[in-house]
């Protein structure tokens, strides 16, 4: 008899009504609405543009050959499904929690713990990574210029030559103070760093074309299907970041029209840059000699042109551009923490505002501290695919909840509807599977220890503190 009221209670759903009524609200404060269209959708390219193309490259690269461009195509492809769902379900439950929120509307509190709990995978754990390619090309710029580099002892991760990454670490806080002086500063830098960066990029591929040579493109896909496919499944991590608006729908100015429009200009745009970025890479040097670096795109300029001043400039819009990634997806962790915080599933002190900064400050300095820490201590490869994995399963679930909210409560009013509907969420549940298996046993082993943690902590805090269980909810 105790069986039925249990699961209910772990299933039991937060009406959407009562979500969206929450939003903006803390404890001693209330976030500030300051965002418009162009600045949602600059936070997700500052969010997205960068890991991928500034990190990844070199270890992709080495899996498909030049077919690289088309592993970039189909992870666009797999994210473009589940931005349509995203961009659905933020423009109908326009909060702070991102896809743990929408999942604690249609799936119930069991399943959005985990999609939580996913996510601090995927935000705290790819700022980590990220941090460690940003020290990379710091070492990049100082060598070509003033010919001395930061020792490799505090520069590197442990295990690839590093005793702690210091100036992974570094980053990390210098972002942490900037979105400690408000959400409209960090946005403001957001927007100054990202056009520093496609200019970069820019820059890149200009050089790198007149430098091409359609016989580097042969053969195409030396390692066939399974190549790409490999090498698609490691730079998904390159498209994490264009759900970053929606973290945002609590500090938005009109959220219900800019959060599915950011969200689907960002992807786009992201896509494009790397598509050509990735061709012009492959195009001007034989794709055996892309890898083996954390500032790939800086060694194939220095190849391309037998110069080492574009690597210079190449190396200091990564060093700028790299940190509005860091700056960014910091920002999206501390929001989602507030939101579970607001539903008693974590302590409270995730969501104490700052009334008069209009922040929550605890949260933002506890959040950089972690990620600091996992910065400096943590290797990138195992960063890398570990967050990709926890990413999969949270698009999953998004996708999933966009079908159940259209059979639940089909006259819910929605500013954007999914195309092709029930087509695309579920080509987006299927192509994240296909990603999902396509990464190895050893990732899927960090996966299932991460989530049995998450679970531990869920049955210990979150089931006893949930506050939608203490007031009666929806089962």
């Amino acid at each position: 008899m105790e069986t039925a009221p249990f699961t209910k209670r772990l299933f039991r759903t937060k009406p959407t009504a009562q979500i969206v009524a929450e939003g903006g609200h803390g404890e001693g404060g209330e976030l500030r609405r300051s965002m418009g269209l162009v600045q949602l959708t600059l936070f997700s390219v500052g969010a997205t543009l960068g890991t991928g193309i500034f990190v990844v490259l070199g270890e992709a690269t080495p899996l498909a050959g030049p077919a690289i461009v088309v592993s970039f195509v189909l992870a666009a492809l797999t994210a473009l499904f589940s931005a349509l769902s995203y961009a659905e379900l933020a423009g109908t439950i326009p909060v702070s929690g991102s896809s743990y929120s929408y999942a604690y509307a249609t799936l119930g509190e069991l399943v959005a713990w985990v999609c939580g709990w996913c996510l601090l995978l995927e935000y705290a754990v790819s700022v980590s990574a990220v941090a460690v390619g940003w020290g990379q090309y710091l070492n990049q710029f100082l060598g070509s210029t003033v010919g001395w580099t930061i020792p490799e002892a505090v520069s590197g991760p442990p295990g690839e030559g590093g005793v702690i990454n210091l100036t992974a670490m570094a980053v990390v806080f210098l972002a942490a103070g900037l979105l400690l002086r408000g959400a409209s500063e960090s946005a403001t830098a957001n927007v100054v760093m990202v056009f520093v960066k496609v200019a970069v990029l820019v820059f890149f591929c200009v050089l790198a074309f007149t430098a091409f040579d359609s016989g580097n493109l042969a053969p195409f896909a030396p390692l066939g299907l399974a190549g790409i496919s490999a090498a698609g499944a490691k730079v998904f991590f390159s498209y994490i970041g264009f759900d970053a608006a929606s973290t945002a729908g609590e500090e938005a100015k009109n959220p219900k029209r800019d959060l599915p429009l950011a969200i689907l200009l960002s992807l786009g745009i992201v896509t494009l840059i790397y598509v050509g970025v990735a061709l012009a890479a492959v195009g001007a040097v034989p794709w055996m000699e892309i890898g083996g670096s954390k500032a790939t795109l800086a060694v194939v300029l220095q190849s391309a042109t037998d110069a080492t001043w574009p690597g210079i400039i190449l190396s200091v819009g990564a060093v700028v551009s790299i940190a509005s990634v860091v700056l960014v997806v910091l920002y999206g962790q501390t929001r989602i923490l507030f939101a579970m915080s607001r539903d008693g599933l974590i302590p409270r002190i995730f969501q104490k505002v700052n009334p008069r900064r209009q922040v929550p400050v605890a949260n933002t300095v506890i959040v950089s501290l972690f990620v600091a820490l996992l910065a400096g201590l943590v290797p990138l490869g195992r960063l890398a695919d570990a967050t990709s994995i926890g990413t999969l399963f949270a698009f999953a679930i998004v996708n999933i909840g966009v079908i159940v909210l259209r059979f639940g409560q089909p006259g819910l009013p929605r500013s954007f509807r999914t195309p092709l509907y029930p087509i695309t969420p579920v080509l987006g549940v299927g192509f994240c599977g296909y990603l999902m298996v396509k990464l190895d046993g050893a990732t899927w082993l960090t996966f299932t220890i991460w989530t049995i943690i998450g679970l531990i902590a869920y049955f210990l805090y979150g089931f006893r503190r949930s506050r939608l269980a203490q007031r009666g909810g929806t089962p």
